[in-house]
């Protein structure tokens, strides 16, 4: 793979399946074992509860998180929505119902709620099983210290 004029491109010239890049971002991201973040989920203990994860989640960590998510979506103020709608400001905002510009799926309209800390949760560990018929490609996010990090991330952008 090659970088040309921005475009990450195979050998033929054309750009990978978004699911390959995806699949690239997840193993170069869990190849970051960092001691760091070794330390502070060894502080956690086993199964930690959200909120002690929350208590020492990192926003800038998170933000080094989010590149995957960057293929679908904002997050800057404003943002325009991609395949995935704008985050800027989610936490705390109606789920499936934000932006009326957005065409949510009834799935995740039906969720109902507010983007809390536990339905950001429930939704980066597993969309599918959080709003079943959901349109949302991720397969989910199973470390809790990350989704923790990416949790304090999204917090950090509803300034």
């Amino acid at each position: 793979m090659a970088i040309r004029g921005g475009q990450v491109a195979g050998r033929s010239g054309r750009r990978p399946p978004r699911g390959a890049a995806l699949l690239l971002c997840a193993l170069f991201l869990s190849g970051c074992g960092d001691g760091e973040r070794e330390a502070r989920r060894a502080k956690l203990g086993p199964d930690p509860t959200l909120e002690a994860r929350m208590a020492i989640a990192d926003p800038s960590a998170g933000a080094s998180l989010f590149g995957p998510c960057a293929a679908c979506h904002t997050i800057g103020r404003g943002g325009v929505d991609l395949a995935g709608p704008n985050l800027y400001a989610v936490m705390g905002a109606p789920i499936g119902r934000r932006h009326d510009r957005y065409g949510y799926t009834a799935a995740l309209r039906a969720v109902g709620g507010v983007w809390s800390d536990e339905a950001m949760d429930a939704w980066l560990a597993d969309p599918a099983r959080f709003a079943p018929g959901t349109k949302m490609t991720f397969p989910g996010m199973p470390d809790a210290l990350a989704r923790a990090d990416l949790i304090a991330y999204l917090h950090s952008q509803n300034r």
